[in-house]
């Protein structure tokens, strides 16, 4: 109300509304570039994370490979031990079920294949290899045979992929942050503007700009996620 007990001029009524406009878009650029900041260490640290994850993936591929390499020589050494036994006994051929002999080299190997190979090799012998013509080759084709640490790569593999989507989609939103802020500013312009403005009608068109701008980036700025 003005001095005389009447109604507020309109000019000091949409002053006071610029005033809560300009109050309010100032906290809002708080906000979004508080939430940008903390996007930002989200994507840091997913970033990091993801590093991590892939050199983690690369040192268990690297001993599944060297694991896969010394099965691959032991299997080839006991199959040549094996065919030196057969070819000096002929009856150490091994018929539809394969039992290790006791006492000779090969069966010395075969005791001493490691777990996850043993595992395939059950499994292969079961297919009766020695006599029967369609058995797979060798126990490496096996789906019994796997490497704790082949499966701990792709875990680790898989693990750095989704943090680094993450890495990139926190990425994204600091953006979006960043951009309602440059937005807010631009309604703090036009508030700033149409609160010094000296003709009516620019007064209430920049008024009407920085009212609508505050309503649509609020109204965009409740759609982003919260990072506490």
């Amino acid at each position: 109300m003005n001095d005389s007990g009447g109604p507020s001029p309109p000019s000091e009524r949409i002053g006071l509304i610029l005033a809560l406009i300009i109050a309010a878009a100032v906290v809002c650029t708080t906000w979004a570039g508080y939430q940008s900041t903390r996007w930002s260490g989200v994507q840091a640290n997913s970033y990091a994370d993801a590093g991590a994850a892939r050199t983690e993936a690369n040192r268990s591929a690297l001993r599944a490979g060297q694991q896969r390499t010394v099965d691959v020589i032991v299997f080839t050494q006991w199959l040549t031990a094996l065919n030196e036994e057969m070819i000096v006994d002929p009856s150490a051929r091994p018929g539809a079920d394969y039992q290790p002999r006791e006492g000779t080299i090969s069966a010395f190997i075969f005791k001493r294949f490691r777990l996850e190979l043993r595992t395939a090799m059950d499994a292969w012998l079961g297919t009766h290899p020695f006599v029967n013509p369609i058995a797979p080759p060798a126990p490496f084709v096996m789906p019994e045979y796997r490497l704790a640490a082949q499966d701990e790569a792709d875990r680790q593999e898989k693990r750095a992929d989704e943090l680094g989507k993450q890495a990139r989609d926190a990425n994204q939103l600091a953006d979006r942050y960043v951009l309602t802020a440059v937005l807010f500013a631009l309604v703090l312009f036009f508030a700033a503007i149409a609160d010094r403005a000296r003709g009516k009608r620019a007064q209430l068109m920049l008024f009407a700009l920085s009212a609508v701008g505050l309503v649509v980036t609020v109204g965009l700025l409740m759609t982003f996620p919260i990072q506490r």
